[in-house]
């Protein structure tokens, strides 16, 4: 299966050069939640560049290595909820399921976006008691 027709990462019908991958080749993303989906995709992928450029420059980590032993394996991404608190902003509800040495996991979070310059950007996960 090549990357035109292989389903994208994130979990949407399209392929992944169609859905995220035009993300990572650096069309703007339209909305919050595509973001966040890219972002998922690029954790599956280990584009530690493309997640570093999409986070926020308050919150954003020097460096992020996403190679270091224990890697999850990422198995599916479950998009709870998604609205815009302001023109600018915006939240997403997901649940990202993974495997670290066999054993199962799920990371549920509400992520806070905003949007400068017409782009998006992670800024920070909401208290889990959000959700």
């Amino acid at each position: 299966m090549t990357a035109k027709t292989r389903p994208c990462f994130c979990g949407r019908s399209l392929p992944y050069e169609a859905c995220c991958g035009r993300f990572h080749s650096g069309t703007p993303e339209p909305d919050a939640e595509s973001l966040m989906r890219a972002r998922y995709a690029a954790y599956v992928l280990l584009r530690a560049d493309y997640l570093l450029a999409t986070w926020h420059a308050q919150t954003r980590p020097p460096q992020l290595d996403l190679t270091t032993p224990p890697q999850p394996k990422w198995i599916g991404l479950e998009v709870k909820g998604h609205g815009a608190t302001s023109a600018d902003e915006a939240h997403v509800e997901f649940v990202a399921r993974y495997r670290v040495g066999g054993r199962a996991h799920r990371l549920h979070e509400l992520s806070r976006f905003v949007r400068e310059q017409g782009r998006w950007y992670y800024v920070e996960a909401i208290d889990h008691a959000a959700c």
